[in-house]
Parts: C-alpha cells; sequence; structure tokens
C-alpha cells in the first residue's frame, strides 16, 4: 500500500505540474522567430556609408530603452568638421585640445574615424562601448561628477547629448560639462530638443545655431544645436531669430 500510494502522489504531481505548464503563456513560432531577429539585431553594428573617402563607421544598434538615437551622416560629418577645427585652430591639423563626447557616441565614431590623432573621450552608460577601450568612460548623469579626477578641466571641446529631454537631465548634464571643459576658451556644442532652448541659455549660456542635427531614425521632437560661441559662417552661425 504505500509503495502504490507513493507512486499515486507522483502521478499526481506529474499532472499538476503539466497542467501549470499549459497556463503558462507560450509564444507562437513566429513571435519567438521576431525576438530572436530583435535581440541579435542588438548585438549587430550598425554600419553607415562614409561616402567619399572610403571606409565605413560601424556603430551598436540603437537601443531605444536608452534613448538612443544616431546621428545621420551629414549631422556627424558637420560636427566632426566643427570639432576638428576647434582643437586645431592654428588649421595646422594637430590638436591643440581634447574633446570630450558626452553621450554621442556617433560623433565619437566619426571623429576617430577621420582624425584619429584628435584625443576624444566618450562618456556613456551604455557599457557596450567599451569596445573603445581607454578611450570610454562609463557616465551616469545622475552622478554628473562621478568621473576620474585626471578629467576634470581637461577638455577644451565638450559635446554634449543628454539623453532625456527633461529640465532634470539637463541640470545634471550641465554640472558634467562644467566639471570637464577648460575655465577658459572652452567650447561647448549642446544637441537637444528645441523645447530645452531657454533652459539651455540659463544653465549653459549658449544659442542655438542655424544648422539643423537630423538622426537617422527620425524624431519626433525638433532637435538643434546650441553651442556658446559664434560659428558666424559655419553651422549656419547662431540663429539669434529662433522663437
Amino acid at each position: 500500500m504505500a509503495a502504490s500510494g507513493m507512486e499515486d502522489e507522483r502521478v499526481t504531481e506529474e499532472v499538476r505540474r503539466e497542467e501549470e505548464d499549459d497556463d503558462v503563456p507560450q509564444l507562437s513560432a513566429a513571435a519567438m522567430e521576431a525576438l530572436r531577429e530583435f535581440l541579435a539585431e542588438q548585438q549587430r553594428p550598425e554600419e553607415q556609408d562614409e561616402g567619399e573617402g572610403g571606409g565605413r563607421v560601424e556603430l551598436v544598434a540603437e537601443d531605444w530603452r536608452l534613448s538612443q538615437f544616431w546621428y545621420d551622416e551629414r549631422t556627424a560629418r558637420a560636427l566632426v568638421e566643427e570639432v576638428v577645427r576647434l582643437v586645431s585652430p592654428s588649421g595646422s591639423g594637430s590638436a591643440a585640445g581634447a574633446v570630450a563626447c558626452i553621450a554621442c557616441p556617433t560623433l565619437y565614431a566619426y571623429l576617430k574615424k577621420t582624425d584619429p590623432g584628435v584625443p576624444a573621450q566618450l562618456l556613456e552608460y551604455d557599457e557596450r562601448f567599451g569596445q573603445y577601450g581607454g578611450d570610454f568612460t562609463f557616465y551616469d548623469y545622475n552622478r554628473p561628477e562621478d568621473l576620474p579626477p585626471a578629467m576634470k578641466h581637461a577638455y577644451r571641446v565638450v559635446v554634449a547629448d543628454p539623453p532625456y529631454l527633461s529640465k532634470e537631465c539637463l541640470e545634471k548634464v550641465a554640472k558634467t560639462v562644467s566639471f570637464l571643459a577648460q575655465p577658459e576658451g572652452s567650447f561647448l556644442l549642446l544637441l537637444t530638443g528645441e523645447v530645452q532652448k531657454d533652459r539651455a541659455l540659463e544653465l549653459l549660456n549658449v544659442h542655438p545655431c542655424g544648422f539643423r542635427p537630423q538622426h537617422s531614425n527620425k524624431l519626433g521632437n525638433e532637435f538643434r544645436l546650441f553651442t556658446n560661441y559664434d560659428p558666424a559662417d559655419r553651422l549656419g552661425g547662431w540663429d539669434l531669430g529662433a522663437k
């Protein structure tokens, strides 16, 4: 009887488990395949053709959960041209200062492809960019000054693209900019939404430029480039008539 009772208990337990398994939602074969493709895409580098000059710029896939949106080629090239000009003011081609790229990996990738000799540091939350080795610094805007002491006031050019269009995010990124930028003679390029115009002026003393940045995947929000210096005939100059 004892053996029979134990056998009955095992059968009952197996039936219960099967019933529980039946209650667990199951993905269809098509849904499973779509999920596998999505996960594979997240790990696959995106390639952007550099056009004339050959070579390709490889970027990891955008992760919308981290509010990642890569610039299109036109935007990346225009920004790189300006940054190179700012770090090489004599036109000699030799870098006279370093560049800090805050949450703008597209710019970093194009900059290093265009002019590998320009010292540049990418500050990013996404640790996939650890592939850049010593040029990568983990960055969480919620801890705006939690950075290596050697980076303090070390950069002639700072380019910042805050991941979120919130007052809190811009305020914290502004603290990071202040930490990184050289106290005198530094240049700031800020890429963010039009809605941040007044707040950006208050926090960072920057004005919108006529040049309109674009992304590979179009955004619903109007995006602008702001600078703390007048680029004159470059980047459309300051658009002081912007509403």
